[in-house]
């Protein structure tokens, strides 16, 4: 993934106002990112925890989706599989819910998927972050094979907001 600005995270979300947009926590350590080993940028907002961004590059123009989920607790995480990035880490997966764009989503329409949730997908697959013991199944797939799943599997997470 490029590196991206904050100008360019904020003007790429496809499910939120420009005034929402303007408002949310961006990362302040964009530049020590490691791009190189990204699929796409997630994190969770630091002041309000049930919010999650995610921003990832389709068709050459990031897009960026407004996710709500669980606020981390100190129990342990629900152990369950990423759909994006079929990982089981050991913490845990978060059900993340994504208000639809446009009038869909003015109605109250939502699209969930289950995610890592650290939303450290790319740096698993990479094996750059340790999942925990038994959290990747062994897979005969190339990491650039693995690579293209995920970043398909999120490609049509984003198609299911917009439609």
């Amino acid at each position: 993934m490029k590196p991206l600005t904050e100008q360019e995270i904020r003007a790429a979300f496809v499910n939120c106002t420009k005034g929402e947009a303007k408002r949310l926590s961006v990362p302040r350590d964009l530049t020590e990112r490691p791009w190189d080993d990204l699929d796409y940028l997630g994190w969770r907002d630091p002041q309000a925890p049930h919010r999650a961004y995610l921003v990832v590059e389709l068709d050459a123009r990031p897009r960026a989706l407004a996710l709500r989920c669980p606020s981390p607790t100190s129990a342990r995480p629900p152990r369950g599989m990423c759909s994006m990035c079929l990982t089981a880490p050991a913490g845990g997966v978060s059900l993340m819910v994504a208000p639809k764009a446009g009038k869909a989503g003015q109605q109250g329409n939502t699209v969930g998927t289950y995610l890592c949730s650290d939303l450290a997908c790319s740096l698993y697959i990479r094996g750059r972050k340790d999942p925990g013991a038994g959290a990747r199944l062994p897979e005969s797939l190339t990491l650039e094979e693995r690579i293209q799943r995920t970043v398909g599997n999120i490609a049509a997470f984003i198609a299911t907001v917009t439609a």
